[in-house]
C-alpha cells in the first residue's frame, strides 16, 4: 500500500516536472519567436544605397554662408560654347543660345548674386571697341565672370587688356589666338582673383586640332558686404 502510494506521488511529480518544463520551453520560444519578429519588423527597411549630395551647380562641395556657388567651361573648338553657372542657374550656354565667339561675359550684383547682364564680343571679326566701352561702363563690386570661345584674343588691344587685368585677371596679357581662359574677377577688386585658368593654342599640346582642351573651374565667389 506504501508502495503504491509513494509510486503514485513519484508519477505525479514526473508529470508535474515535464507539465512545467513544457510551459518554460514555450514561453522561451514564444520569446525568442518575439525577438526574430521584431527583428524583420522593427528595423527601417533600405534599398542598401545612399543618393549622393548634390550641390549648387554641382559643385564638389557646398560652399559656405556668404559666397556664391559657380561652375564654368570655356568653348570646346569652335563647335561647343562656354558654359557658365551661378548658385544653381545657368547664366550662359549655348543652350540658351547666348553665347558666341570671341569673350563671352556675365556681370553679376556682387551683393545679391543677382545676374544683371550677359554679352559677348567677337574677336576674331568684331571689332574691340564695343569690349572697350561694355568693360568702362561695369560698375563697382560688380562681379565680372569671362569665357573664351574659339579665339578670344585676335583683336585685343593694350586698352581692352589693361581693363580685364584691373578686374584681377593675371593672364590677360599672354591671352593669343585660339588660348582657352576662363575669369572670374570684379570691378575694384585689389587683388589678383584666385579664380582664373588659361592654356596655350600649342599643336604639341592640343586636344583638338587647332584647339587646346576644354577648361572647366568651380569655387565659392565671396558676397560683397560693405
Amino acid at each position: 500500500m506504501k508502495v503504491a502510494r509513494a509510486l503514485t506521488v513519484l508519477v505525479i511529480a514526473f508529470l508535474l516536472a515535464v507539465f512545467l518544463a513544457f510551459q518554460l520551453f514555450e514561453i522561451n520560444m514564444d520569446f525568442k519567436l518575439a525577438n526574430v519578429i521584431c527583428d524583420i519588423l522593427c528595423t527601417p527597411i533600405t534599398d542598401g544605397s545612399t543618393k549622393p549630395v548634390r550641390h549648387k551647380c554641382g559643385l564638389s562641395k557646398a560652399c559656405s554662408a556668404g559666397h556664391f556657388a559657380f561652375k564654368m567651361a570655356s568653348g570646346a573648338a569652335s563647335v561647343v560654347g562656354p558654359r557658365i553657372c551661378l548658385e544653381d542657374k545657368v547664366v550662359m550656354s549655348g543652350v540658351k543660345n547666348n553665347v558666341g565667339r570671341g569673350i563671352n561675359i556675365a556681370l553679376v550684383n556682387g551683393r545679391t548674386g543677382e545676374v544683371v547682364k550677359t554679352e559677348y564680343f567677337d574677336m576674331w571679326a568684331g571689332d574691340v571697341a564695343p569690349l572697350i566701352k561694355f568693360l568702362n561702363e561695369i560698375e563697382d563690386g560688380t562681379v565680372v565672370m569671362m569665357a573664351s570661345f574659339d579665339d578670344s584674343a585676335t583683336k585685343l588691344n593694350d586698352e581692352a587688356r589693361k581693363l580685364i587685368a584691373d578686374l584681377g585677371s593675371s593672364a590677360i596679357n599672354n591671352l593669343g589666338f585660339r588660348d582657352n581662359w576662363i575669369f572670374v574677377g570684379g570691378k575694384g577688386i585689389k587683388t589678383k582673383s584666385p579664380f582664373e585658368q588659361h592654356i596655350k593654342n600649342s599643336a604639341e599640346t592640343n586636344k583638338f586640332e587647332g584647339w587646346p582642351e576644354v577648361l572647366e573651374m568651380e569655387g565659392c565667389i565671396p558676397q560683397r558686404q560693405d
